[in-house]
């Protein structure tokens, strides 16, 4: 006896599996990661052999041993006027700068939250999450990523900087006494760690909406009455 639908047959709807089961949801997985993490990396090395004098050598010992080393003054290579500009920058904190020079904190920080990423894929999601798995892909390889040059470098290596010259309106400024507008410099990594973390928040909204309306559903069913 034939396997095949006959023609005209209903098409037998997919079933669903954890996510740690499905080769699909795991290449896609993977697929990102590797590639989000190519492209950092690359760019990243492009960046700081590129964009200064001359190239910038990070060295790991004297970064760890001298908080006050700062990258040799350049000219910042504009992308788009007054939208995008790249400037080298050693990020010895976390996303845009924050928390600086905690090191050690961010690198068991970052561990725990690739393990915890990795958890989530496969206990958490199936193999239909695909904006899930998008996602997840994309926080492990913006984390991977920075954890790379922290552990390499001792800093992160930041060239990205948004609206340069547009100043705070009223004479306001940030703590640190910066007035631009958007003060802090980051890399792809950051990028892929918020467009990550944002596709996962709109997984969860849809699937907390999905749940909603089963649930009205079967209300809907169980409140009808019977047919005669």
């Amino acid at each position: 006896m034939s396997d095949r639908s006959e023609p005209g047959s209903a098409a037998v709807p997919e079933t669903v599996v954890r996510a740690s089961r499905s080769a699909r949801a795991w290449l896609v997985l993977l697929t990102v990661l590797a590639i989000g993490l190519f492209v950092d990396l690359g760019l990243k090395r492009w960046s700081f052999e590129t964009l200064a004098n001359e190239p910038v050598i990070l060295d790991r010992e004297q970064l760890l041993h001298d908080p006050y080393w700062r990258i040799p003054h350049h000219e910042a290579f504009t992308v788009v006027p007054r939208v995008l500009e790249l400037h080298l920058v050693e990020n010895r904190g976390a996303v845009f700068g924050i928390g600086a020079d905690q090191r050690i904190f961010f690198i068991v920080f970052t561990v725990a939250a690739l393990m915890a990423a990795v958890v989530v894929f496969a206990r958490w999601t199936t193999n239909k999450s695909h904006m899930a798995h998008l996602g997840l892909g994309l926080i492990l390889a913006g984390g991977i990523g920075n954890l790379y040059d922290r552990v390499q470098f001792g800093v992160v290596r930041d060239f990205l900087h948004l609206f340069p010259g547009w100043a705070l309106p009223f004479g306001w400024r940030w703590p640190g006494e910066s007035n631009e507008v958007f003060p802090w410099v980051f890399n792809l990594a950051d990028l892929m760690l918020l467009a990550g973390m944002g596709m996962l928040m709109l997984h969860l909204n849809r699937r907390d909406r999905q749940r909603r309306a089963i649930a009205a559903q079967q209300t809907d069913d169980q409140t009808q009455p019977e047919s005669a």
